[in-house]
């Protein structure tokens, strides 16, 4: 197998490590030629502090990829999930008293809120800068306005970070893999490009993101990452809740609900088949109290993701957008995914459309599209040569 120019990228989440070994066929074309995966559960500092254990599955993994293709790598790329990240919004401002907006201008702005961020935050690491908005004599633009006149600029930049130690021990960690850390990105932010990507003319919108065990929001803003939260619950409280009101294990509630007929709306006041029932255990039990259930405990996770989330509703307050949801593919119940549909579209007032989770080889394009040409609205993009002038005004001050 030729092999043009591999990289190495390695996905951290709450559950596992996710190995890609990606080779560049072209400037916009990527392809994967290994995919591997460790489950490793908890903490981003719970996974990399059992150095015994997780530090031995993760060089052999990539020793095993290294001896697969015959190479040797010198560097990773990281893409990390954010529940140990944060993000804060700033805005700067410059008199212009009638003159032209120049480079300085947007210099001065940039490097005094980069040392408001390290000043309010020095225990963090800035791993990624987003120009949310600029504003020109109160009128919002869509571009960096450098070459035009005015009297009054202000500038808002979303600042995503983590913490200097976690850095720095993921740093660490990979140095004893004898790997040297190229970038470390945020893996909303890559989900947020997808969707800017597949939706030209959709740059603001929101994420919903519905996992098992935990859940995520996302705002985007223009291109420009604004917000991210997490949340410590996923549709397995649902599953939880039916399998505790009706007393049977959650393979049971699950052969309940992907049954052919589960979702016939005109069958919801039929009883439950005896197959799902041990033969002992048999109780009459309407479909109708499992859709109760479960209605029930969406609206109450749509609730506290949207209506009760303060935080968020500074946002999407502001205007109707777009809300996406993926819900995670082990949770495959069309009824309830309309249902989901429904109430977020009751709460938000916006359109709400459903999205299948990102498959591996788009989300690896992505990200390192996102690494070798920067984003369009980060501030402190890795490029090479398709820098714009924002870009390199940018890598200049920052890098």
């Amino acid at each position: 197998m030729q092999i043009n120019s591999p990289l190495l990228l390695i996905e951290i989440n709450n559950l596992e490590f996710i190995f890609f070994v990606v080779d560049k066929i072209t400037e916009e074309r990527f392809q994967i030629i290994h995919i591997e995966s460790i489950p490793i559960k908890g903490s981003l500092n719970e996974k990399i502090s059992n150095q015994d254990t997780i530090f031995a599955k993760v060089k052999e993994r990539i020793y095993l990829a290294e001896n697969k293709f015959n190479l040797v790598f010198e560097e990773v790329i990281l893409i990390i999930d954010d529940f140990n990240c944060s993000l804060i919004n700033l805005s700067g401002f410059k008199k212009l008293n009638g003159s032209q907006l120049n480079k300085n201008d947007v210099t001065y702005i940039l490097n005094f809120l980069k040392s408001k961020i390290n000043e309010i935050e020095n225990k963090k690491t800035i791993l990624h800068i987003f120009n949310s908005k600029y504003i020109l004599d109160n009128t919002i633009l869509n571009n960096l306005p450098i070459g035009l006149f005015g009297n009054f600029y202000s500038q808002e930049l979303s600042f995503f970070l983590i913490n200097n130690n976690d850095y720095k021990n993921l740093d660490n960690f990979f140095i004893k893999c004898n790997l040297k850390v190229k970038k470390i990105i945020s893996k909303s932010f890559v989900e947020g490009s997808i969707i800017v990507n597949d939706n030209l003319d959709c740059e603001t919108f929101a994420k919903v993101k519905l996992g098992q065990d935990f859940s995520k929001i996302l705002f985007f803003e223009n291109a420009a990452l604004k917000y991210v939260e997490n949340f410590e619950f996923g549709t397995n409280i649902i599953l939880n809740d039916i399998s505790k009101i009706i007393g049977l294990d959650k393979t049971a509630v699950m052969n309940i609900l992907t049954s052919p007929d589960f979702c016939d709306q005109k069958k919801k006041d039929d009883i439950l088949d005896q197959k799902f029932f041990k033969s002992k255990n048999f109780r009459k039990i309407k479909k109708k109290l499992i859709f109760d259930i479960a209605s029930a405990r969406i609206e109450e996770m749509v609730e506290i993701i949207f209506s009760k989330n303060v935080n968020f509703s500074n946002f999407i307050n502001k205007t109707k957008i777009p809300v996406f949801i993926n819900i995670n593919e082990k949770f495959n119940v069309s009824c309830f995914e309309e249902d989901f549909i429904s109430k977020f579209s009751k709460t938000s007032g916006s359109i709400v459309k459903v999205i299948k989770n990102n498959d591996s080889e788009k989300f690896c394009e992505s990200a390192l599209k996102i690494v070798q040409y920067g984003w369009k609205k980060e501030a402190v993009p890795i490029l090479q040569e398709k820098k714009s002038i924002i870009g390199r005004i940018f890598h200049k001050i920052f890098s």
